[in-house]
């Protein structure tokens, strides 16, 4: 991508009200995100390439959004065990029980039937429930409680 429309981009962000912004060309992408009164900050995702030989010591790493660093990344499609994906349907923080005190509202290997409530994301103080979609046995559950979420974020597996 252009530093041209990269700073374009920045200036941008500047002019508005907006907090963030995502611009994706292809396989490249950017990220432009404001943390307060200062400057914006510019994350820059280059397409994927053939690993070198030898990587120069000084490269730079594409940054990670709190939820990749705090989950060491998402999972890829692969880490995934086989069945229905149930994934988060907004960014909010997700809670596995009603509160605290209460158990978990699935378990692995539990039973739900479809309309069941796995879960509920927290956004804007509102609580919304996660829906099973399917029937079928809890194989695998994706995040822990009080853990931030972003949209499409795989959350549970069904099978």
């Amino acid at each position: 991508m252009d530093l041209r429309k990269i700073k374009k981009l920045i200036d941008l962000l500047e002019e508005s009200n907006l907090n963030e912004i995502e611009i994706k060309e292809g396989e490249e992408s950017v990220r432009l995100s404001r943390s307060g009164p200062a400057a914006p900050a510019v994350q820059y995702l280059a397409p994927p390439m053939a690993a070198p030989a030898a990587a120069p010591a000084a490269a730079p790493m594409p940054m990670q959004s709190p939820v990749q660093a705090a989950t060491g990344g998402a999972p890829k499609p692969s880490d995934l065990p086989a069945g229905h994906v149930v994934r988060a349907p907004m960014v909010g923080t997700f809670y596995a029980s009603p509160s605290p005190d209460k158990p978990a509202f699935v378990t692995v290997g539990q039973q739900v039937k479809p309309g069941d409530t796995l879960g509920i994301i927290e956004a804007m103080k509102m609580f919304n429930p996660i829906e099973a979609e399917i029937g079928g046995t809890v194989i695998a559950i994706q995040c822990e409680s009080g853990q931030p979420v972003e949209f499409d974020q795989p959350l549970f597996v069904i099978g």
